[in-house]
């Protein structure tokens, strides 16, 4: 990995859970809208095949990145929408009278979104409870309230709260048994984890690229499995853009896409897609190899502050447990906010939720912030 010389102010930046970063973003980003904006401003024909084709690039690199096929891979605007998108077009017919299964841990936008579906597609959503003082749902613990009336599990790749990295290939083989659909949200996991769509194969995942990824917000990225396109699999929601060619305008002609371009509908947006394609090139480059290693290596010294410090770890100490973050509780007597207040004036930026403290060490952060974090954080 190579870091350039002004990313010495972004050494204290542990908010990858949130916001990633890369060396040199900020002018690759700047590059990349510029360009958006001579092509969309130039009086021609050409500007929205400049658009599409921007658009079609960072789905070309989030299939690369996933080991899918590129006629299997559509955009959405957020992972909510990718994910509603998908269980919308299951419909009553498969989900009526069925379980679908999700554990307390998950995003809690999911969750809404689920909640809000359940009485229209007539599902009932099973939420698998933490058990008393953890602080992740465990795969036992899931797999225990899946069985064969589960017809669509959603499965938590890394959990926001604790960085819990679930064991996708025991899960997936449990609900094979089952005869259940099976989604993953990638959030939490995609670009600092390898992950393959085939190994084993889901039927349906979901990213944002504004984490690990490096992107902007507004380019939600999703995978369905090629079966699933074969089938009857109708978006609730479609437009013009959801048609094998977007610009036929006759009314009686209308008709589904016969790959994963049917879940868009109406105009597509560009900028959200311009400004994540920088991320995720960098990513797919040999200039972010290491970036795993160098994570590990910070997250240990993490868990060794934790520990020094008297602090409860939320995350799995096991590295094959865990994501790219470590989590802890504060001391019941330090004011989250006002944590943070104090350690983005030092220019070191984490973030809370409630008392939990999240840190999330990437390419840009260096070790020597750590001995500095040392020293502010207070002991228990």
């Amino acid at each position: 990995m190579t870091t350039h010389p002004d990313e010495s102010q972004r050494a204290g930046w542990l908010l990858y859970h949130s916001v990633g970063m890369f060396p040199g973003q900020e002018e690759a980003v700047r590059a990349a809208l510029d360009r958006f904006a001579s092509s969309w401003c130039r009086p021609d024909l050409q500007r929205w095949d400049y658009g599409l084709a921007a658009r079609r690039e960072v789905l070309d690199q989030w299939a690369r990145l996933i080991h899918a096929p590129a006629h299997a891979v559509f955009a959405a605007e957020n992972v909510t929408d990718a994910f509603a998108r998908f269980v919308g077009a299951l419909g009553r017919g498969r989900l009526a009278g069925k379980r679908v299964l999700i554990a307390a841990d998950c995003f809690p936008s999911l969750h809404y979104m689920l909640s809000g579906l359940a009485p229209v597609l007539g599902f009932t959503l099973d939420t698998v409870p933490l058990g008393p003082d953890e602080t992740y749902v465990s795969d036992a613990a899931f797999m225990a309230r899946w069985q064969d009336d589960v017809v669509l599990a959603v499965i938590t790749w890394v959990t926001s709260t604790a960085s819990k990295r679930a064991d996708v290939a025991r899960l997936v083989a449990h609900g094979r048994e089952q005869g259940s659909l099976i989604a993953v949200d990638l959030t939490q996991g995609a670009g600092i984890l390898d992950y393959d769509v085939m190994a084993p194969a889901v039927d349906f995942v979901a990213s944002t690229t504004l984490k690990w990824l490096c992107g902007a917000p507004g380019t939600g990225l999703a995978y369905l499995n090629p079966r699933l396109l074969d089938s009857d699999l109708t978006p609730l929601v479609q437009g013009w853009f959801s048609q094998p060619d977007p610009f036929n305008w006759d009314l009686e002609r209308f008709s589904l896409a016969p790959d994963a371009r049917r879940f868009d509908s109406g105009t597509p947006s560009f900028l959200p897609f311009v400004a994540s394609a920088p991320g995720l090139a960098w990513r797919l480059s040999p200039a972010a190899a290491g970036m795993r290693d160098h994570n590990l290596a910070l997250s240990r010294k993490l868990i060794a502050l934790c520990d020094a410090k008297g602090y409860h770890l939320r995350s799995p100490r096991e590295e094959a447990m865990r994501g790219g973050s470590v989590m802890a509780d504060l001391p019941p007597h330090v004011d989250p906010r006002a944590l943070e207040a104090k350690l983005a004036s030092h220019g070191i930026l984490v973030d809370t939720r409630g008392s939990t403290v999240r840190m999330s060490p990437g390419v840009l952060t260096r070790h020597q912030v750590l001995d500095d974090l040392a020293t502010l954080l207070p002991e228990v």
